[in-house]
């Protein structure tokens, strides 16, 4: 059987992203590991806490030899606008979690709101990296 070991997210700076996932969102470390024989290569994965199995790793954009300047220059602009990829995040009650969550520091880019399909909000992590926490409804089979 395949099974989902890792993600990854770009993050600038991996010592705020870890300060982020860990302080305000609460996740836990999974591996944090620097490889002085790749160029000090930092391997930083995080996880959500019950979960050992799913773990978001939080890497450097990386400059020449593995990318560009002119790539790393779109990275960071997708980034900016939110459009580098997407987390999306359940809770049993979203309400919660949004006032436990900022109650931590996480700023909201949108409060929770019903939608078609449970009640639904958004923030960003501090290198614009965009997430959704929602609380889904049970639909109708049809």
């Amino acid at each position: 059987m395949i099974r989902l070991a890792n993600a990854q997210l770009w993050v600038h700076d991996q010592d705020d992203a870890l300060a982020f996932y860990t302080g305000k969102l609460g996740w836990e470390v999974r591996g944090d590991v620097t490889l002085a024989e790749m160029g000090n290569f930092r391997w930083l994965a995080v996880g959500p806490a019950g979960q050992p199995d799913v773990s978001v790793v939080l890497m450097a954009i990386p400059g020449p030899p593995v990318m560009d300047a002119e790539t790393t220059e779109q990275v960071r602009t997708l980034m900016a606008k939110g459009f580098a990829g997407t987390i999306f995040l359940t809770t049993d009650d979203v309400h919660a979690s949004y006032e436990e969550l900022k109650g931590r520091g996480v700023e909201f880019t949108e409060p929770p709101e019903e939608r078609p399909y449970g009640i639904d909000s958004g923030f960003r992590d501090p290198s614009g990296n965009s997430f959704r926490l929602t609380q889904v409804r049970e639909m109708a089979a049809t």
